[in-house]
C-alpha cells in the first residue's frame, strides 16, 4: 500500500504543469501492444486507488482480474451483440462511421480488469448513502480515475469498455451477487500515442469548453 508522505507537500508550479500534462495526455486506449505490463507498476496503479475518496470511507471498490480465456472469450461475446445492436440503432451514415471505429482493445490488451461496486459493503456505516446510495458506485469511478492517471504516468494506458451487457459479464465472472459492474477496463502499452481523444480524431464528436453556471 503506498502512503502520502508526511507533512504537508508543496506542489509547485512545475509539478502543477506536469499534472495537467498527465491529465491531457489520460487518453482512452484502444489500440494496444500486446507486451505484457509488469506487474510491479500494475500493482502500483492498484495501492494509488487505495486512497481514492469513497463515501463515508467505504471503499466499496472491487478488483477482479480475468485472465481466463473463456471468461474473456465470454465478454468479447457479449461486447460483439451490443455492439452490433448500437450500430442498428443508429441511421445509415452515422451507423457506418459507427462501425469504422474501434471501440474496444478486448483482444489486444494484456491486462483486463472487472471493476466492481460491493453494494452490500458494511464500510462506512452507512454515512452518506441514505439520501444518495448512489455515492457507492460514484466512489468506484474515482478509483477508476486513480488507476487511469497512474496508468498513464507508467507508460501504459487503459480503456473503458462499455458497450457491454453488465449481467452477461457479472454471471461469466461468478462474483458476489452483491457486486455491480461498474467497469470493464483493458490496459496495456498504446499501439499510437495521441493528445487528442480518438472520437475527435475521427469526427465523432468535438470536445467541448467546460461551463461554470452561476446562481
Amino acid at each position: 500500500m503506498i502512503l502520502p508522505a508526511t507533512g504537508t507537500p508543496a506542489f509547485d508550479a512545475a509539478f502543477r504543469a506536469r499534472f495537467a500534462e498527465l491529465i491531457a495526455w489520460r487518453r482512452d486506449v484502444r489500440r494496444f501492444r500486446t507486451d505484457p505490463v509488469p506487474e510491479e507498476a500494475l500493482r502500483d496503479c492498484l495501492s494509488l486507488a487505495g486512497l481514492s475518496p469513497s463515501v463515508g470511507n467505504s471503499q466499496p471498490w472491487r478488483f477482479v482480474r480475468v485472465s481466463s480465456p473463456e471468461r474473456r472469450a465470454a465478454v468479447a461475446a457479449s461486447f460483439a451483440r451490443c455492439n452490433d445492436a448500437a450500430a442498428a440503432a443508429y441511421d445509415d451514415a452515422r451507423a457506418s462511421a459507427y462501425r469504422s471505429l474501434k471501440l474496444a482493445g478486448l483482444h489486444e490488451a494484456p491486462v483486463h480488469l472487472a471493476v466492481f461496486c460491493d453494494e452490500a459493503t458494511g464500510a462506512g456505516h452507512g454515512l452518506g448513502r441514505v439520501t444518495m446510495p448512489e455515492m457507492l458506485r460514484y466512489s468506484v469511478v474515482t478509483a477508476i480515475h486513480t488507476v487511469w492517471l497512474a496508468a498513464r504516468s507508467h507508460g501504459f494506458g487503459v480503456g473503458w469498455v462499455s458497450i457491454l451487457c453488465p449481467e452477461e459479464v457479472t454471471a461469466s465472472l461468478d462474483v458476489p451477487p452483491a457486486w455491480r459492474l461498474i467497469a470493464y477496463l483493458c490496459i496495456g502499452y498504446p499501439a499510437e500515442e495521441h493528445a487528442d481523444p480518438e472520437l475527435v480524431r475521427h469526427h465523432w464528436q468535438e470536445r467541448q469548453e467546460t461551463v461554470l453556471v452561476e446562481r
